[in-house]
């Protein structure tokens, strides 16, 4: 089985929709495996966006993401990857199809209410991150 991090963002832990976030994995046949709320830290924060460290959006997207708790999850199931990226739907809410999280809840291209890892190797290392494991 495969697995897949997801973070459910402040913004949808600010609206008090992380179970409406969670059924829609669960509803697609993916497992919750693991699941925590917490505070990020910069230093966490950090090392889970490096990829976009030389970006000018940066310093914006650490204050966001450690500005309120987060929910991270580790969701399980076949192909889980490609669905919870289907299901949260593109990163632009304004793109995203109706019937995704994104499409749904999502305000912003930053407040976009979900994070998923991208790939084996990226969902390999977010866990790491996040989970320890």
């Amino acid at each position: 089985m495969e697995k897949s991090l997801v973070l459910i963002k402040p913004d949808a832990v600010e609206r008090n929709i992380i179970g409406n976030i969670i059924n829609f994995y669960e509803e697609n046949s993916l497992k919750v495996t693991d699941m925590k709320m917490i505070s990020a830290s910069r230093e966490v924060a950090e090392k889970h966006y490096s990829n976009i460290a030389d970006k000018p959006f940066f310093g914006e997207v650490l204050d966001y993401i450690t500005r309120s708790p987060i929910v991270a999850l580790i969701v399980e199931g076949e192909n889980a990857i490609s669905k919870v990226r289907y299901i949260n739907g593109p990163t632009n809410p304004e793109q995203a199809p109706k019937n995704t999280i994104r499409g749904i809840y999502g305000k912003d291209v930053q407040e976009n209410s979900v994070h998923a890892s991208d790939s084996m190797e990226n969902a390999n290392r977010e866990i790491i991150i996040w989970f320890g494991k």
